[in-house]
């Protein structure tokens, strides 16, 4: 173990600037852009691709049913699904490009696009 003595106030200084860059790489890399449209998919075919500039809510029919997806305020979500576990509908508000909704049991899936992507280990 490092003993307090040998750490001289120069190492104090590295330490913080390091921790300040880890924090600001954080959020640059882990944000995405700001999206302008969602592409919305009913068994792996593109549905509608609509701009998220207008409030508007679509039915998009699936094999259990008909799920709900609410676009309002350059976000989107699935409002209502018949999925029996509802992960879909749990994922909440999508706002930034990148980011994906998917209902694997009614096989929808609403996911954002334009502007910079969100990073995530897929991208790595």
């Amino acid at each position: 173990m490092i003993a307090l003595r040998h750490i001289k106030p120069g190492d104090y200084l590295t330490l913080f600037a390091g921790g300040v860059c880890t924090f600001w790489l954080t959020l640059m890399l882990w944000s995405g852009g700001a999206a302008d449209k969602a592409v919305i998919r009913a068994g792996g075919k593109i549905f509608r691709e609509v701009p998220l500039s207008r409030d508007q809510q679509l039915e998009v029919p699936g094999p259990l049913g008909i799920s709900i997806i609410t676009i309002e305020k350059n976000k989107a979500r699935i409002t209502s699904d018949p999925s029996p576990r509802q992960y879909c509908v749990h994922q909440g508000w999508l706002k930034q490009s990148g980011e994906i909704a998917i209902c694997l049991p009614n096989q929808v899936s609403v996911e954002l696009t334009g502007g910079a992507k969100k990073y995530d280990s897929l991208n790595y």
